[in-house]
């Protein structure tokens, strides 16, 4: 089932005329290297696969590894994992990161958040979540349990709250402030279109519109801004990942 799922998502990136996906996986496990080389192979990506010493050494900095657009990289030993986070980061700053470890919580995850990971799966979720963690990423969002993520957001932010609505916004129609609160309770295209009773095409024109309206890029941009203020409480407590 699962590798049928990411033959599926492959499939459908080879329809939209992208490149398959070459993909690093860094792991001190070989095990986890096995698993998921298997699961990813089997979907016809292109899978890089490099052991990774579970201690930090001095010559660190020299790891040498291919330059690929998706990393995932084991978070088995968080200060290890850190540090190659920040050197992938600092080598080809448009890659997108995905840490992966039996189970995040802010001590193992904001140190990741900060350096620029954007995606925290755990071991279990890997084996079915990573198809649609990868097509978050590639898309310029997050894939972050979004609980986890509103921590994060409150640790980085200044004491003082700026109160303005981000939904009440001037020059919002009822309609985009409809997509805008989906948008807010994390929804896809398609599921505002489901929920509004509309084409997937029209949400996805309603979504981008917003983020023209508000000088931003991604959904998660728009996210990110609603917990600076009282817009907060217009989102759903949603506990699911950061979709794009």
């Amino acid at each position: 089932m699962i590798e049928q799922t990411l033959v599926g998502f492959s499939r459908r990136l080879q329809k939209r005329g992208r490149p398959r996906l070459k993909v690093c996986l860094l792991s001190p496990h070989p095990l986890v290297l096995t698993e998921f080389t298997k699961l990813l192979a089997n979907s016809s990506y292109r899978v890089k696969a490099k052991h990774i010493e579970s201690h930090f050494t001095s010559d660190f900095h020299r790891l040498a590894f291919p330059r690929c657009p998706l990393y995932v990289v084991d978070d088995y030993a968080p200060p290890t994992a850190a540090l190659l986070v920040a050197q992938i980061l600092e080598r080809y700053p448009d890659a997108r990161v995905i840490a992966v470890a039996e189970s995040f919580d802010e001590a193992n995850a904001f140190p990741l958040l900060r350096l620029g990971t954007k995606g925290l799966l755990t071991y279990t979720e890997a084996r079915t979540d990573l198809p649609a963690a990868f097509e978050s990423l590639l898309e310029g969002s997050y894939w972050v349990p979004r609980v986890l993520l509103s921590r994060f957001v409150e640790s980085i932010l200044p004491g003082s709250r700026n109160r303005n609505m981000i939904s009440s916004s001037v020059g919002l129609s009822r309609r985009e402030r409809e997509v805008l609160q989906a948008v807010l309770d994390n929804l896809s295209n398609k599921e505002i279109a489901g929920q509004l009773n509309i084409s997937e095409r029209t949400a996805k024109f309603h979504v981008s519109n917003l983020l023209s309206k508000f000088g931003v890029q991604r959904r998660a941009d728009l996210i990110v801004m609603s917990f600076k203020g009282s817009a907060l409480s217009v989102a759903s407590q949603h506990q699911g990942p950061l979709q794009a």
